[in-house]
């Protein structure tokens, strides 16, 4: 199959309340500027993808300095833009570094708007309270969808479950349910501190749109020896999600992922068997090293991208 064919039997589902039809895979933006990808490999991924009928694009203010919005946004040019839901991500927990991280992507993205923009690594249980403060993120997050330059609002998160459900917590007694939230999902998650157990279903009864990622846990799943990259994909794809993003670096991974997403879903007892088989080797989540170590936590190597504390703390300590 040729870069441009495309899968009409990608099968398009909808993203929570939205209505807004998307493809069941959508290509991670982290991996296009790894070092084994140059700029016209991840164009080609991009284009591909979206030419194939994957039409979901996740990406980020911080990932790889930007340099992955902004081969990203190139690759949108030529009329790319329009074939695509497009996401990205902002760290900043104030107003203000929200804003201008915002601002800053758009123009990478080269683009006046993007679709989705979702809060990054809502880790800390401390980061609700910071989103939702006094100038807090989700004021800037607010004023850019009331200034068109995004149409939906969702956080992200891949550390505990209860972080994820205290988010959901804190923007409902500000009276905001998102419209998505992002969280790792994949057959050993079933095992240890399991978003798939606890967060999934209350995604689904506020209908929000579920976006899996880590479905191969950033390669470690399959280093264990027990899972294939097509089950972790089908696992991932059998559960309620919308989109399930996968990082993609090489043409035969986009093979790979459209050929989950368009095989036979998984059934039950094929599920079972796999969590079966995942057991033992997920229980201490040495496998999710995203849960039990700060390797992954990007945000705790950079804090100043969280922005300063708001001035109501300063002032609660004298400062």
């Amino acid at each position: 199959m040729s870069d441009t064919t495309p899968d009409v039997t990608l099968a398009y589902r909808t993203l929570g309340k939205t209505g807004v039809r998307v493809s069941p895979i959508g290509v991670g933006g982290w991996h296009l500027s790894l070092p084994t990808v140059d700029e016209k490999l991840a164009i080609r991924i991009v284009r591909s993808a979206l030419d194939r009928g994957v039409n979901f694009l996740d990406n980020s203010w911080d990932y790889h300095d930007g340099l992955s919005e902004i081969r990203m946004g190139t690759a949108l040019r030529d009329g790319y833009r329009e074939k695509a839901f497009l996401m990205t991500k902002v760290d900043g927990r104030t107003k203000a570094h929200a804003a201008r991280q915002l601002d800053e992507s758009l123009r990478r993205l080269q683009t006046d708007y993007v679709d989705l923009v979702q809060h990054h690594e809502v880790i800390r249980f401390e980061d609700p309270d910071r989103i939702f403060g006094p100038d807090g993120a989700q004021e800037a997050l607010l004023a850019a969808r009331e200034a068109g330059k995004v149409r939906y609002l969702g956080f992200t998160g891949h550390k505990d479950p209860h972080v994820h459900l205290y988010m959901i917590e804190v923007a409902e007694r500000h009276g905001t349910t998102f419209d998505t939230a992002q969280l790792p999902l994949n057959v050993m998650d079933a095992h240890f501190r399991s978003f798939g157990r606890l967060v999934v279903p209350e995604l689904v009864k506020r209908g929000m749109g579920v976006l899996g990622m880590k479905s191969m846990g950033n390669g470690l799943l399959l280093r264990s020896g027990i899972v294939t990259a097509e089950e972790c994909l089908r696992y991932a794809l059998s559960l309620p999600t919308s989109v399930v993003i996968t990082g993609i670096d090489r043409i035969e991974l986009l093979d790979q992922a459209i050929r989950a997403a368009t095989t036979p879903a998984m059934t039950q007892e094929e599920r079972d068997a796999l969590l079966e088989r995942t057991r033992e080797a997920a229980s201490r989540g040495r496998f999710e090293l995203f849960k039990t170590s700060s390797i992954f936590d990007s945000t705790a190597q950079h804090p100043e991208w969280l922005g300063d504390e708001p001035p109501w703390v300063r002032e609660a300590v004298g400062a």
